[in-house]
């Protein structure tokens, strides 16, 4: 869902106007709060999360039996490269796995209420294939190393 300035306020109109804020929550779905001295959050009607997270289940649930057969897995390995046109850099067998992770991972977020781990996911995969798209990149990745280079600020 795409955030517009009108579907934004800031903690103080939720402070001070609380119920206009939640009628305009319950109109649009969800509002998003901004905070400045706080991460944002949204303030979501719970019979819209609740379906949201139903069709999340119900669409990793399609996913896992669809993993189950052989032409439909085919199926979901031809579709990557429109989701995420950056496996091409990945061999076949990387995007087999990649494939089957990210169909558990979603699954997990569906059953376990565990989101994370979906994005870890992807930025892992994306990650690998970054390094694989530059070819001295991926040369020096795989040169073996010793000791310790001391602590890594991951990239964005």
């Amino acid at each position: 869902m795409n955030v517009t300035d009108a579907d934004t306020v800031t903690f103080s109109d939720l402070s001070r106007r609380p119920k206009e804020v939640a009628e305009r929550a319950a109109h649009l779905g969800r509002v998003r709060v901004t905070h400045r001295d706080a991460d944002d959050f949204y303030l979501t009607a719970a019979d819209k999360e609740d379906l949201r997270d139903q069709s999340l289940t119900t669409a990793s649930r399609m996913f896992l039996a669809l993993m189950k057969h052989d032409a439909a897995a085919r199926t979901l390995l031809l579709a990557m490269p429109d989701v995420f046109p950056w496996v091409r850099h990945l061999t076949e067998d990387e995007v087999r796995e990649f494939t089957v992770e990210l169909v558990v991972a979603l699954s997990d977020a569906a059953e376990l209420d565990a989101d994370v781990t979906t994005q870890e996911v992807i930025a892992g995969w994306r990650a690998t294939a970054r390094i694989k798209a530059d070819p001295s990149a991926y040369r020096d990745a795989k040169t073996p190393t010793s000791g310790d280079f001391g602590s890594v600020d991951a990239p964005a």
